[in-house]
């Protein structure tokens, strides 16, 4: 294993040593990080990655294979376009969490902030407490999982994907549906959950997109041919 004290390093410095590390070690353990932004960006090796602390925003972003594991909070934008991999945070995560993800799997393990999953493109983000306002906001494909409560706007202009939530939900985005959840995806949920050592066992609610913003009407059509 090799560890780093993140202390009295930037960012820049901290992303090298997680890089040489990740070439030639299994496990690499950041003690110290001090809510730095910017921690563990662009690592493309599978490895596995204890950040013993909290990361500031844009935390464990553009990586493919890593596992990596937060045990404190992070900043907006954790795991932005995650391509393949896992990312665990014990806490919270802040807006964004997810953006633009790809593949892979991201766990919080409380709340997340406003636009979680926000373009998502592929993978799962499992929420095991609340999430803000336009969860799934504008999310292309993949899986979303809340086991509490969604604010106002979830999956606005959502193209595909399923978002699930198994609390209130605050309200549905425009071109947003609530379809029935089949026996079967409550329990491919419910083991999602135990595998994360959730052992409650919400009756989700599934939203997806009803795809009438999928093309113009005759209106606009019109509109578009005036300008």
């Amino acid at each position: 294993m090799v560890r780093i004290d993140a202390k009295n390093l930037s960012a820049t410095e901290i992303n090298r040593r997680i890089k040489d590390a990740a070439s030639s070690a299994d496990e690499i353990k950041v003690v110290n990080p001090q809510a730095r932004h910017n921690i563990a960006v662009g690592v493309l090796q599978p490895c596995n990655i204890t950040i013993e602390g909290s990361v500031g925003y844009y935390g464990a972003s553009l990586m493919d294979g890593p596992e990596v594991h937060i045990d404190g909070n992070a900043g907006w934008a954790l795991g932005e376009n995650l391509m393949s991999g896992k990312i665990t945070v014990t806490k919270d995560a802040g807006a964004s969490v997810a953006a633009s993800m790809r593949g892979g799997e991201i766990v919080v393990g409380r709340n997340a902030g406003a636009r979680a999953g926000i373009s998502m493109k592929g993978g799962t983000l499992l929420i095991g407490g609340n999430a803000g306002f336009l969860t799934g906001f504008m999310m292309q494909k993949g899986r979303i999982v809340v086991c509490g409560d969604v604010g106002d706007a979830v999956g606005d202009s959502m193209y595909e994907g399923v978002i699930y939530v198994g609390g209130e939900i605050g309200s549905l985005g425009t071109d947003a549906k609530v379809e029935p959840v089949s026996e079967g995806e409550l329990i491919e949920l419910w083991a999602l959950l135990e595998q994360h050592g959730i052992e409650d066992k919400p009756r989700f609610r599934k939203i997806v997109s009803e795809k009438k913003l999928y093309h113009f009407d005759k209106l606009e059509r019109l509109e578009m041919s005036a300008v």
